[in-house]
């Protein structure tokens, strides 16, 4: 009999037999475990990989039936489960395509793990500039002409980077014409598609790159399905790419010691998708809807809508979104991230007849505003800079440059002009305001100085509290 969740029913199975357990991990199916209970009880699931459970890096039972499933689910020639996250998807597709010294292109507003690849592996990247997007006040996507420059200038670049949808759910109109003229020039497309697992559920929502032509999709599974933290999906629907190059760095890269909880709830996650209807939808849509609309309603609050519709950008004008954050926070109400303008939510990917308290947070974000009001003597007005930058761009030195160069600390107001040495990332979203090798522009400085005004958090090499950063001396 054809099982629904091979991963989620292997388990039940060897579970249901009391199995005794001689072998890692060593907390003996929760028995030698001192954590609270609701977590210990989790732990006879977190066994490792034996007889019946089948074998992550060499999978020919349970774990295949159920990547099997999730190729057929999205579409793909082949579709991995990841344990480390889309981090490591995104590090196998850029070592799967690229070696040191090649030319590879890169949507300027990327993930972290992006920027980490291409240092890992060496390569010289090129990048490209996203455009403003009014509606969200972020960096939106890269537009169609820019891309075609960037591939006229560097027509030996071995493979394009994109992100689609963008944190804060901002999509690329023509990402397909996109994806096609890349593949007219010979050059595979690998996205970066973390925040869009569920865009397959319905035709309402913006068409994944996969079903547009990309030859590499990375999916974080977490970030708007029912799956655990750090697990993801990796889909390949390509010539281009090499699947046995993807799945050799896969084995590389990825822990040898998987996490059957995260395996299961991949297998779970994906069964959601394959199980959700339009009757789904529409009740979300409705859910959705709803909360709009009574959101609306409080004087000194905006909503804003993306094209990703489980994405929502709210604003307190006059007001920060860290302030706005915290204000809810007090209310233990968590959201996705603040910036300088405004908090971004991420909704629940909901089935009909599910319930969930969105209802309360109109109340709640109703309190949070009188608080604000009564905390402020008065409302700031930020003037917060555009991510604005060349279409096309070329870091000052490579990444074996950069390694070999030396260093120095300075003061970031006297910074303008040198080349940096470290990354520089507000957290999130996770995305470089400086990238080592690029020359530092009065534009980012200034970004810089509104952020650290802000409040904004920093990852990277730095020391912003001395208000100091690391350039090449």
């Amino acid at each position: 009999m054809k099982r629904e969740r091979p991963i989620v029913e292997a388990l039940q199975k060897f579970i249901k037999e009391k199995p005794l357990s001689l072998h890692v991990p060593g907390h003996k199916n929760g028995s030698h475990s001192n954590l609270p209970l609701e977590i210990k009880n989790a732990l006879i699931y977190d066994v490792t990989e034996l007889t019946g459970l089948d074998d992550f890096h060499n999978p020919e039972e349970a774990i295949l039936e159920a990547e099997q499933l999730l190729a057929q689910t999205y579409g793909a020639n082949k579709s991995f489960f990841l344990v480390n996250g889309s981090t490591v998807g995104n590090l196998a597709m850029i070592y799967a395509t690229c070696q040191q010294g090649d030319t590879i292109i890169v949507q300027r507003n990327a993930h972290k793990s992006v920027f980490h690849a291409l240092e890992l592996v060496g390569v010289d990247p090129v990048y490209i500039a996203p455009r403003w997007h009014e509606q969200s006040q972020t960096a939106g996507s890269v537009q169609l002409e820019q891309l075609e420059q960037a591939i006229n200038s560097y027509p030996e670049a071995k493979a394009v980077v994109l992100t689609y949808p963008t944190y804060y759910g901002i999509t690329a109109k023509d990402i397909e014409k996109q994806i096609s003229y890349c593949h007219e020039k010979g050059i595979p497309v690998l996205v970066d598609e973390a925040h869009g697992a569920h865009l397959t559920v319905s035709n309402q929502l913006p068409a994944s790159a996969l079903d547009l032509g990309a030859d590499v999709v990375v999916q974080s599974a977490h970030k708007t399905l029912p799956a655990m933290t750090m697990a993801s999906f990796l889909h390949i629907k390509s010539t281009r790419v090499d699947v046995q190059k993807i799945n050799h760095y896969l084995r590389m890269l990825q822990s040898s010691s998987p996490s059957y909880l995260l395996l299961a709830s991949l297998d779970d996650a994906r069964q959601y998708v394959m199980s959700y209807s339009e009757k789904d939808f529409v009740y979300l849509m409705e859910k959705r809807n709803q909360l709009i609309e009574s959101l609306r309603t409080l004087t000194g609050l905006e909503v804003v809508e993306v094209d990703d519709l489980l994405k929502l950008i709210v604003r307190a004008p006059g007001y920060t979104g860290f302030e706005l954050k915290v204000a809810l926070e007090k209310r233990k109400i968590f959201v996705e991230l603040a910036d300088a303008n405004q908090i971004l939510l991420i909704l629940p990917l909901l089935k009909h007849g599910d319930a969930y308290l969105l209802a309360d947070l109109r109340i709640q974000m109703k309190e949070a505003l009188i608080h604000l009001k009564k905390s402020q003597g008065h409302a700031i007005q930020l003037n917060q800079s555009k991510f604005e930058m060349s279409a096309v761009t070329k870091p000052e030195l490579s990444f074996v440059q950069i390694e070999h160069a030396e260093k120095e600390w300075v003061p970031y107001v006297k910074a303008m002009g040198r080349i940096a040495a470290a990354t520089l990332i507000p957290y999130p979203p996770g995305i470089p305001l400086f990238i080592p090798g690029e020359k530092i522009t009065a534009a980012k400085l200034n970004q810089l100085e509104e952020l650290l005004a802000v409040g904004a958090a920093f990852q990277g090499e730095h020391r912003l509290h001395e208000k100091m950063i690391y350039v090449i001396k």
